[in-house]
């Protein structure tokens, strides 16, 4: 398996007309599907006059992880064409919206198979596309003492840290980058004062 995966850091739209029709795309770089609903959710509130917010997004690396919609579009006319413009940049962690605005006449499902699909193109041109390592959870408990050199450990291998507590004990929640895993563990056990171990998430 791959050691990185791709996709986009920040958000975009772009707007497609066809015969009266505005079909407006909406890029976001997500996490999780709640991030999605909110972005979603803002989206009707900025469009309420739109009659359709057809959607598509993909998560994680397992390629399993994903949901389209046609919001009342003909089947497979809307959230597929989408899905299959982020699939063919081979992004994950990505969520592209398309508000869409009737103009009067009805498309059909190949216009309207077209519309989704080149305004999705449209605002995924104008995102840079990402690399950003695969990383593995883990927690690290250590005395405060200890805490610079673990922080080291942790930017010398472009680790991410996730989340910080300070008590009596240090409790980090890092990601470490799949392809050092075993260098940054190494190091981390060669501390002894550190309590390593992985999280489920």
């Amino acid at each position: 398996m791959a050691d990185v995966y791709q996709t986009i850091e920040k958000t975009a739209f772009a707007e497609f007309k066809d015969r009266g029709s505005k079909f407006i795309a909406y890029a976001y770089p997500i996490q999780n599907a709640d991030e999605f609903k909110s972005c979603l959710q803002l989206l009707k509130k900025e469009h309420p006059k739109a009659v359709h917010h057809c959607f598509a997004y993909r998560l994680g690396l397992d390629g399993n992880n994903f949901r389209v919609s046609d919001d009342g579009e003909p089947s497979g006319s809307a959230g597929r064409p989408i899905l299959g413009q982020i699939d063919s940049k081979q992004l994950t962690n990505t969520a592209v919206i398309v508000v869409r605005y009737f103009g009067g006449t009805l498309l059909g499902v190949p216009g309207l198979i077209n519309a989704y699909k080149t305004a999705t193109v449209m605002a995924l041109q104008l995102v840079p596309i990402v690399e950003k390592a695969i990383e593995i959870n883990y927690e690290l408990q250590c005395n405060y003492t200890h805490l610079n050199e673990v922080m080291t450990i942790c930017k010398q291998f472009g680790c991410t840290v996730l989340g910080q507590e300070q008590q009596l004990f240090c409790l980090l929640r890092v990601g470490i980058p799949k392809a050092r895993l075993d260098e940054v563990l190494f190091k981390l056990n060669d501390l002894h004062h550190v309590d390593v171990k992985p999280t489920s998430n």
